[in-house]
């Protein structure tokens, strides 16, 4: 489980089929083989560690549902370790599991801050609510509001500035997270209506709204 609080911004060393290698600091420092660990959104399990990378193994899979099939030596990406027992909760709950993969549509600045437009694949788009949270990335994001299948985010200067977001621009994939939440809900309301499709009306006629 992670918070999507990104730790750092690491990079990748080598790529050899399966095999990724990151260079990394502030998640090495008490990173043991076994332990997961988030690559731009990604739960991975390290396999090797050493003085100044760490090593994991990427299903093909992973490598085709995701951005990390794109990834070459030298690419830069998000890192945070899965959250221990007694951390504090800053984010919401990322699970590392990429529902599917977006893209940038827009930036619009606005002094320090900016507003940043996506679009999501409908694997994502149904589960996105006014104020509800998707991981970018990996990064923990707030939903401004949602318009078919496309969603804004406001970021602030640290979250751009700690993070590989400030690289990304209009067109340039993502990995994309739904809340876990939202998704629970979803099912259950599915679920309660004999697996119709979810609509105001239907909503209506079941209570619900």
């Amino acid at each position: 489980m992670f918070t999507g609080l990104v730790e750092e911004i690491g990079a990748v060393a080598r790529c050899s089929g399966q095999e990724m290698s990151i260079l990394a600091e502030t998640v090495l420092g008490d990173l043991a083989e076994g332990d997961s660990v988030a690559v731009d959104g990604v739960c991975l399990t390290a396999v090797a560690i050493n003085e100044e990378d760490f090593v994991v193994q990427v299903s093909p899979e992973t490598l085709s549902r995701t951005t990390l099939g794109d990834l070459k030596p030298g690419d830069a990406v998000n890192l945070e370790r899965a959250m221990g027992a007694g951390g504090r909760f800053g984010g919401h709950f990322v699970q590392g599991h990429v529902d599917g993969v977006g893209r940038v549509t827009k930036v619009e600045t606005q002094g320090e801050f900016a507003v940043w437009e996506f679009q999501a694949p409908n694997e994502v788009a149904r589960y996105l609510t006014p104020k509800g949270s998707i991981a970018v990335d990996g990064i923990s994001l707030t939903i401004v509001e949602p318009v078919g299948d496309t969603f804004s985010v406001a970021l602030i200067p640290a979250t751009l500035d700690k993070t590989t977001l400030k690289a990304k621009r209009p067109g340039h994939p993502v990995n994309l997270e739904a809340d876990m939440i939202s998704k629970q809900v979803y099912q259950f309301l599915k679920n309660s209506m004999g697996g119709g499709g979810l609509t105001m009306e239907t909503l209506k006629k079941q209570g619900f709204a």
